[in-house]
């Protein structure tokens, strides 16, 4: 098993990292939450059917009083209601302070299932058990937590790192291929923004077979950056930030694709591409865009995605690194180096216009 730690002070949290780490979940939960009686787990209509039995199964043989709550699949369930239909469930079935939730699944259960534990009874304990690429190298850790609301994605939410991370390879091997390369678009991201050897060796590595042949390499490069970088800025506040390279513009794309046409990595695929080339323009180096643009490609992922002007005012003007007038945009300064450059929202919404 690899382990990785989260050293934030008073929210100290393990990253465990194995194959058929699932059959062990009740052992470890149990660890990290003496005390609770009751767990509430949170999954969704997709990964119920394929791992809920022996993640209940574990807890159970531990002593955990357990309840399933199943949502959609879907970023649509990230929304007011599902939420309040956590709280009551949770309130239903007796949960205390003492007890905890499980977020079993992807970016949306962690997402959701996070923010209901952390709002609940002013917040209650909860682990992350992702069984998504995408939710294992990013959204599982950290301790962001959100819904999303009719203006955009992810305005509602809290800060609330988890008390355990456990993170099965195997549940990879579920995942539809399109699922897995769009994990694979936040795995190019760390590459391009801390460590450029990483992103040749994934640039070397264009298909699924090869990248699972070293998945629990991937897995640990990229929570290892995440966690360094989170230890220095756990708000969000400055080093932080370059974990959205891709993002600011990202959104935008969701956002002209009504958020069905395309999913988060794709948009973020295309984000990096055009914040390249952006960049290139203000100082990073001309050939990493051709750089990112081929990684990104070969992996199945769009490069270039069509946006009107009023859906980028739009995702500019909600993006929480904005401020007043102005928005931290992350470019890269070479490949392997991320940070932001601020620049005034119309001056960035007129060099946007400039690369359609």
């Amino acid at each position: 098993m690899t382990t990785l730690t989260v050293a934030l002070p008073g929210r100290e949290y393990d990253i465990l990292i194995q194959r058929g780490l699932l059959s062990q979940a009740g052992e470890r939960v149990r660890a990290v939450l003496p005390k609770a009686r009751k767990l509430a787990v949170v999954t969704d209509s997709h990964v119920e059917p394929l791992y809920s039995a022996p993640v209940l199964d574990s807890l159970s043989a531990t002593g955990f009083d357990c309840r399933l709550f199943v949502v959609p699949a879907g970023e649509e369930s990230k929304n007011p209601s599902q939420l309040v239909r956590l709280w009551e469930g949770f309130m239903d079935f007796g949960l205390t302070r003492t007890d905890g939730v499980a977020a079993l699944g992807g970016g949306v259960v962690g997402d959701l299932a996070g923010f209901a534990a952390a709002t609940i009874l002013r917040g209650v304990p909860f682990v992350q058990i992702p069984t998504t690429l995408l939710s294992q190298v990013d959204s599982s850790v950290g301790g962001k937590t959100a819904i999303d609301l009719k203006a955009g994605k992810n305005l509602a939410g809290v800060f609330c790192q988890p008390k355990l991370v456990l993170m099965d390879p195997e549940t990879l091997d579920t995942l539809p291929l399109p699922v897995f390369m769009d994990g694979m678009a936040e795995v190019v991201k760390y590459g391009c923004i801390w460590d450029e050897d990483f992103f040749h060796f994934l640039a070397g590595r264009p298909s699924r077979q090869a990248l699972m042949a070293d998945i629990e390499h991937i897995l640990y490069t990229c929570c290892d950056i995440k966690r360094k970088v989170v230890m220095e800025d756990e708000l969000d506040t400055g080093l932080r930030m370059i974990l959205n390279f891709g993002h600011t513009l990202g959104h935008a794309y969701e956002l002209a694709g009504h958020y069905v046409e395309w999913t988060h990595g794709q948009a973020v695929a295309a984000g990096m591409c055009a914040a390249a080339r952006l960049g290139a323009r203000l100082g990073t180096p001309p050939e990493v865009p051709e750089q990112i643009e081929a990684a990104l490609s070969a992996l199945g992922l769009p490069t270039r995605i069509s946006c009107s002007k009023s859906d980028y005012a739009a995702a500019v003007g909600l993006d929480k690194k904005g401020a007043g007038a102005d928005i931290a945009l992350i470019l890269l300064d070479q490949m392997g180096h991320a940070s932001p450059h601020k620049l005034p929202k119309a001056e960035l919404l007129k060099r946007l216009e400039a690369l359609q």
